[in-house]
């Protein structure tokens, strides 16, 4: 049996599994947890799967709000996906207990642990190589904004302070500038004056929020497209994961960044910004397949700002890779001395060919509308 665990024994006598234990292996697709696939087989011989996680407490040091976040989130799909007549073991996450009747673990090592059902028959994907693939993720997180239109939002914990707060993240990169703690601002001028040229959209959300025109809902705030499960024979996405950073925002942070990642034409780090752009086509797709799940769920402000949000949450990207590099690259990993600057050229340029299409992205959010008769 494989088992590069020094504690399985102890988590065995902390959650309550069905079977007898035949293999444990590490997955290496994330890379800020430690995930485990535990294979048991019962008494009839049937083979039950379980993954079980260590949370990395060092980034989620509210693991009890992490975890009663997505015990509540989860609890509540799981009602939506049973009123509909589907598969909640398919369709959505679900959270085991400890025997103790906690979300999570603590082990005698205070390290947190937790433990999912195992989605069968799926896989996910790194990265967007066609329409249909982007699509199908639209519909994902489409019905996971549906099925939590209704959650009561004062239930959930902010895990992480103003996240996707832009005004917040403005402030944040004019500080940077300020400091000038590695002497790079000289060399970024232009980058720096394309950034302030547009502290006016930084706040356009945020005000719509404040004035009560935007509605608080619950938010994934890691839509990358590995964070979908697609069904193994159709393709089509069915259940979203990686909770750990749902808490309370605007849908359009949601909307936004995956436009930002999934549409762009160039990866993030390309240093040849000719080679980027926004795909109209992504747009299309992704547009048609959230609405088709959400858009009923959405307001008519929401989803009139659906083509502004993705050339926002692109812009504070840009100004965070931006910052980063003139604070020293403190925050995010790099492989080489520019490698955020030259992310946050990738940005820029997106964010320069989405104001040129503007008129294009919304005209493709009214049609999809009109089309699907919302």
């Amino acid at each position: 049996m494989e088992n590069k665990l020094n504690n399985v024994n102890e988590l065995l006598g902390a959650f309550k599994f069905e079977g007898e234990l035949e293999n444990v292996t590490q997955l290496h697709d994330g890379h800020i947890n430690n995930t485990y696939k535990f294979d048991f087989r019962n008494k009839n011989g049937e083979l039950n799967r379980y993954l079980v996680q260590e949370l990395n407490t060092y980034v989620f040091k509210d693991h009890e709000g992490l975890m009663n976040n997505v015990m509540g989130v989860t609890n509540h799909m799981q009602k939506k996906v049973l009123e509909n007549g589907g598969d909640i073991k398919r369709e959505c996450l679900c959270v085991y207990p400890a025997k103790d009747g906690k979300p999570f673990y603590i082990d005698g090592e205070n390290r947190c642990w937790r433990c999912y059902n195992f989605i069968y028959d799926t896989h996910s994907c790194q990265c967007v190589e066609n329409a249909e693939t982007f699509y199908n993720a639209a519909k994902a997180f489409g019905k996971f904004q549906q099925m939590l239109a209704d959650y009561p939002i004062d239930g959930l914990v902010e895990t992480i302070p103003n996240f996707h707060n832009t005004v917040s993240r403005f402030a944040d990169f004019k500080k940077a500038v300020a400091d000038n703690l590695s002497g790079r601002a000289e060399q970024v001028k232009d980058e720096i004056d394309f950034v302030l040229a547009r502290e006016k959209d930084c706040a356009v959300l945020t005000d719509l929020l404040n004035d009560g025109k935007l509605p608080l809902r619950v938010t994934h705030n890691d839509t990358k497209l590995n964070n979908v499960m697609f069904d193994n024979e159709t393709n089509e996405g069915i259940c979203v994961v990686d909770l750990d950073t749902v808490m309370p925002g605007l849908s359009l942070y949601d909307f936004g960044d995956s436009i930002r990642f999934g549409a762009n034409t160039a990866a993030e780090d390309e240093k040849d910004v000719s080679k980027v752009s926004l795909s109209l086509e992504y747009f299309e797709a992704y547009t048609r397949g959230y609405l088709s799940a959400a858009g009923k769920s959405l307001t008519e402000e929401e989803i009139n700002q659906l083509a502004f949000s993705s050339k926002l949450m692109t812009l504070e990207c840009g100004m965070r890779f931006l910052g980063d590099f003139i604070n020293g690259d403190v925050y995010f990993k790099t492989a080489y001395p520019e490698h955020n600057l030259v992310r946050c050229r990738t940005q820029f340029a997106l964010v320069a060919d989405m104001e040129k299409k503007m008129d294009d992205m919304e005209n493709i959010v009214k049609n999809c509308c009109k089309e699907l008769g919302i």
